[in-house]
């Protein structure tokens, strides 16, 4: 599945917006009633009536100049064609600029705009005037609740991240214990037979290697998660791929018709990274039951090139996930493997159905 970049959605939806805002102003310039009177005067409000929507290609990068840019051309269109509105259409990058800035920036923007306003009064009347104020006005409080919606969709984000990272840390914690246990169990051993059994001693100190190895890699993982005091979970066993199978009967008896591929070559990966992979298959397992309304699942779990791929596929007729569901879903998903140095994407298919794919690299000599 191709999942577009937000750096490449973003410049399309401008353009879109610019296409449609150049143009309502080129028929209101070329068919209104009060166009400018000479063919030079209609070229030159054709021309200002470019420049001001095409200020809202670059107005992310550079918000105030190019509003700035947008209220000079404005300014000219005020002159040939006052039908327009006050200074043409430059409510719509006043808009952005709200969406875009703080309102310590916006607001003053807004006052300049309207500061000149007075100027309907000449060449209109208080119907004018107050068209002139309202439409500065919406265009700015529009932006500003985009705005708001989107800081708080990004605090919400960061929240259920750093609730899912605490709670991956804690999970991995176990797994580095586990390790650590098997460290220490080992060198006691081996302490105890290395004089009368040195071979003894060495598979001891080869088992103590390898624990140690794994644990450093699952410690890597840790160190990157966001950790907070909150106790001591429970001393449970953390589950493993081979697990799977069972996760899979569970998911039937709830009504999920499910397909496992799971070759032998998954067995023996670090704990952190099936971990991982078995929280994923599980949450994209129990999301297509609770919202997608699937009723077939196909599970594949294979571990090549260094790389383990799993991918759950659906049938269900929505997205299995609320991206609002805080802590798990897709944010869960997607943040359990990037704390490996993984990718997941999950999207809707074309032919129908949702998919869950994610590649973690394996970084431990097996």
């Amino acid at each position: 599945m191709c999942r577009w970049p937000r750096s490449l959605v973003l410049p399309l939806i401008d353009g879109g917006i610019a296409a449609v805002l150049f143009a309502l102003l080129l028929v209101a310039v070329t068919a209104g009633g009060q166009r400018p009177d000479s063919p030079t005067g209609v070229a030159l409000a054709v021309a200002l009536c470019a420049v001001q929507a095409g200020c809202l290609l670059w107005i992310r990068r550079h918000p105030i100049p190019a509003l700035a840019v947008a209220a000079l051309a404005g300014v000219g269109l005020e002159a040939l064609c006052p039908q327009l509105g006050w200074l043409g259409q430059v409510a719509v990058p006043l808009s952005y600029v709200a969406r875009l800035r703080p309102p310590r920036v916006s607001l003053p923007a807004l006052g300049v705009l309207l500061a000149p306003t007075p100027w309907k009064l000449v060449h209109g009347g208080w119907r004018d005037l107050l068209l002139a104020v309202a439409g500065l006005g919406l265009g700015w409080a529009l932006g500003e609740v985009q705005r708001g919606r989107a800081e708080r969709w990004q605090a919400h984000r960061a929240r259920a991240i750093g609730r899912e990272r605490e709670r991956i840390s804690r999970e991995l914690h176990d797994v580095v214990a586990h390790h650590v246990a098997v460290i220490a169990v080992q060198a006691a051993a081996a302490e105890d037979v290395l004089d009368e059994r040195p071979d003894q001693a060495r598979a001891a100190l080869g088992s103590i290697q390898d624990a140690a190895r794994s644990a450093l890699t699952e410690l890597r993982a840790i160190l990157h998660a966001l950790t907070a005091d909150a106790g001591p979970d429970p001393a449970v066993p953390q589950p493993r791929l081979t697990q799977l199978d069972a996760l899979a009967d569970a998911v039937r008896a709830a009504g999920l018709e499910v397909t496992m591929d799971r070759p032998g070559g998954t067995v023996g990966l670090p704990g952190g990274v099936e971990l991982s992979a078995y929280r994923i298959v599980q949450e994209a397992l129990t999301n297509a039951v609770k919202h997608g309304h699937a009723t077939r699942a196909e599970v594949s779990v294979r571990y090549d090139d260094g790389v383990l791929r799993v991918e759950v596929v659906n049938d269900g007729p929505v997205a299995p996930a609320p991206r609002t569901a805080e802590g798990h879903g897709i944010l869960g998903m997607r943040e359990r493997a990037r704390l490996l140095g993984g990718t997941l994407d999950a999207g809707p298919l074309a032919a129908g159905g949702f998919r869950v794919s994610a590649q973690i690299p394996v970084r431990v000599t097996r």
